[in-house]
C-alpha cells in the first residue's frame, strides 16, 4: 500500500502578541518568524517522521524551493510536487503568550491545481492505496470521486472548513479526522456523543476520528469506540498539533498497529509538538516520541 497526500504547501508568517487581536485592533508584536507548513505539508512531515513512506502532491510557486527542500529533507517524495508561475499558498498568523493561535490563508498555488494534473497524479495510484486529503486545496470533491473509482481509500481531513466540504462523498471516505467545530459544522450536533452517532448513522462505514482538546480524543467505527486522554506538557505553540495527530495516527494504522496503540502515539506526538515553536518544525521524530518522558 502507497500512501498518497495530495496537500497544500505553505510559508507561516508567525507573529508572537501578547493576545490574539480584535476587530479594528492595531497592536505590536513581539516576534516574527518564517516557518514552512501548510496542512497538507505538515502531515506529509508527519507521516514521514513516524516511518512511514509517503508520496506528496500539490503546486508551489517562484519561491517554493524552501518547501521541496524540507519534504525532501524528511524522505518525503517529491516527484509530483510541481512549480508553477506566482506565489505559493502562505498563511499569517498570530500567536499569543499561552500558546493559543489565529490563522489567515492565502491559497497561491495550492488554489489553481488543473484536473488533468490530479488525473495524472492519481494514474500512478491503485486499488488499496491511501489517498490523504485536507481542504486547503482546490477539487476536492473531484479528487474523492476519482480516487474511490480507483479503489484508493480515501483520509479525510476537512480543515478548514467551507461549503467545499459539504459538496464530498462522505460515503467514499473511510476515515474522518475531524475537531469538535468541523464535527458539529459537518453534522449539526454539538455534543460529541451526538456529533459521533450522526456521522455512524448517516455514513455506517466510515470511521471517525474526533478530538476534542483538552479532553483527549474518540474514535467510533460501527460497534467499535476507543478514546485516550491527553498528556500534561507546556504549551508553547498548538499550530501543527492536528496535523501531527494525523500523520502519526495513519502511520501506525498502516504499520498494522491497533487503533488504541494509533491514539496513544498520536497523542503522544502530537503533545510534544505544542511544546515547540512553528508547523513543520515542531513535529517530533519517532525517536523522540518513543522516548519522551510524560
Amino acid at each position: 500500500m502507497k500512501i498518497l497526500n495530495f496537500g497544500s504547501l505553505n510559508y507561516d508568517y508567525v507573529y508572537s502578541v501578547d493576545h490574539i487581536l480584535l476587530p479594528g485592533e492595531t497592536s505590536a508584536a513581539w516576534r516574527m518568524e518564517t516557518f514552512v507548513g501548510g496542512k497538507g505539508l505538515n502531515q506529509s512531515v508527519a507521516l514521514a517522521r513516524a516511518g512511514a513512506e509517503v508520496w506528496h502532491a500539490g503546486q508551489v510557486g517562484e519561491e517554493g524551493e524552501e518547501l521541496l527542500h524540507l519534504c525532501r529533507e524528511n524522505g518525503v517524495h517529491t516527484e509530483y510536487i510541481r512549480r508553477v508561475p506566482g506565489k505559493s499558498g502562505h498563511t499569517v498568523i498570530q500567536v499569543d503568550k499561552k500558546g493559543q493561535n489565529n490563522i489567515l490563508l492565502f491559497g497561491g498555488a495550492n488554489r489553481s491545481i488543473p484536473e488533468d494534473y490530479a488525473d495524472e497524479v492519481l494514474a500512478a495510484f491503485g486499488e488499496g492505496d491511501l489517498l490523504l486529503l485536507q481542504n486547503e486545496i482546490n477539487g476536492i470533491p473531484r479528487l474523492i470521486d476519482r480516487a474511490y473509482a480507483r479503489g484508493m481509500r480515501i483520509v479525510l481531513n476537512p480543515s478548514p472548513y467551507d461549503e467545499v466540504i459539504g459538496e464530498c462523498d462522505l460515503s467514499k471516505v473511510s476515515v474522518l479526522l475531524i475537531n469538535e467545530i468541523e464535527g458539529w459544522q459537518i453534522s449539526g450536533q454539538r455534543e460529541p456523543d451526538a456529533i459521533l452517532d450522526d456521522l455512524v448513522k448517516t455514513h455506517p462505514e466510515l470511521a471517525v476520528v474526533l478530538t476534542l482538546g483538552s479532553q483527549g480524543v474518540v474514535y467510533r467505527h460501527k460497534d467499535e469506540h476507543f478514546s485516550h486522554g491527553v498528556y500534561s506538557v507546556p504549551v508553547v505553540d498548538t499550530t501543527a498539533a492536528g496535523d501531527t495527530f494525523t500523520g502519526y495516527f495513519l502511520a501506525a494504522i498502516t504499520r498494522g498497529g491497533s487503533v488504541p496503540q494509533a491514539l496513544e502515539l498520536a497523542s503522544k506526538a502530537s503533545s510534544i509538538a505544542v511544546t515547540r515553536r512553528g508547523a513543520a518544525p515542531s513535529i517530533p521524530l519517532l525517536r523522540e516520541v518513543q522516548s519522551y518522558a510524560f
